[in-house]
């Protein structure tokens, strides 16, 4: 009777814990969000920065308002991210052997990192790419002039940011499955080509519907993959 009452306490256990770190992270969250809010106008000026040329509207009552709080909750999220990953450890550490416990901190952290980096590539690069060359679209002799949203454009560049954020740590979820065995470099190579054609499909997916910035999401993914290759060859003959 009581070996099945520990059984019993030990999921309870979990989901208790569990509970209690979700409670956390949305409390770090929205205190992240609430100071991000009050700071909206240097966050904003950041986020026109590549695009200082444009003049942006809003086309009902609420947008401008709902894209503020958009922004701020996305920002939100990145400032108190280390706060976020240690809850995540705290969770799942116990359960983790003295390995798999250094694989998950190389990971996480250089998978934070390389989010930041792919999306500060694309802040930098590929954000004013685009839009410069949707705005030589623009006919000022016919009245057709760019007059963005500011709702689109928050939606435009979140997507953007976010793809390339996620892209970037290709390498790292590469290494991470050649260490714990669960993939090869051969592997990769033998499907090198359906791979590229399943990079095309999501860039296709992950970005606004126009064929520049899925070019431009695809090219740096088609590079990552071979990274991801030659990490993936050094893990296999290090284990050989």
């Amino acid at each position: 009777m009581r070996k099945l009452e520990e059984l019993l306490l030990s999921p309870i256990e979990h989901l208790t814990e569990l509970r209690k770190r979700l409670i956390i992270i949305a409390v770090v969250i929205l205190i992240g969000a609430s100071v991000s809010f009050a700071y909206m106008d240097i966050i904003i000026e950041l986020l026109l920065d590549p695009v200082q040329e444009l003049d942006f509207i809003y086309l009902t009552p609420p947008e401008l308002f709902l894209s503020y709080i958009k922004i701020a909750l996305i920002v939100g999220v990145i400032v108190t991210s280390p706060i976020i990953f240690s809850q995540i450890w705290i969770f799942v550490k116990p359960g983790l052997e003295k390995k798999e416990k250094t694989y998950l901190v190389f990971s996480l952290f250089s998978g934070f990192f390389l989010f930041l980096l792919g999306a500060y590539f694309a802040y930098r690069i590929i954000i004013p790419l685009s839009i410069r060359f949707f705005v030589k679209f623009s006919m000022p002799s016919m009245n057709i002039e760019p007059n963005f949203s500011f709702g689109s454009y928050i939606g435009f560049i979140s997507s953007i940011l976010l793809s390339f954020g996620i892209v970037f740590e290709l390498p790292i979820l590469v290494t991470l499955l050649a260490k714990l065995n669960l993939i090869t470099a051969d592997t990769l190579r033998k499907y090198r080509k359906v791979s590229i054609l399943v990079i095309f499909v999501g860039s296709a997916v992950f970005t606004p519907p126009d064929i520049i910035s899925q070019l431009l999401l695809a090219g740096p993914m088609i590079l990552l993959f071979e990274i991801s290759i030659l990490l993936a060859a050094l893990v296999n003959r290090k284990k050989k």
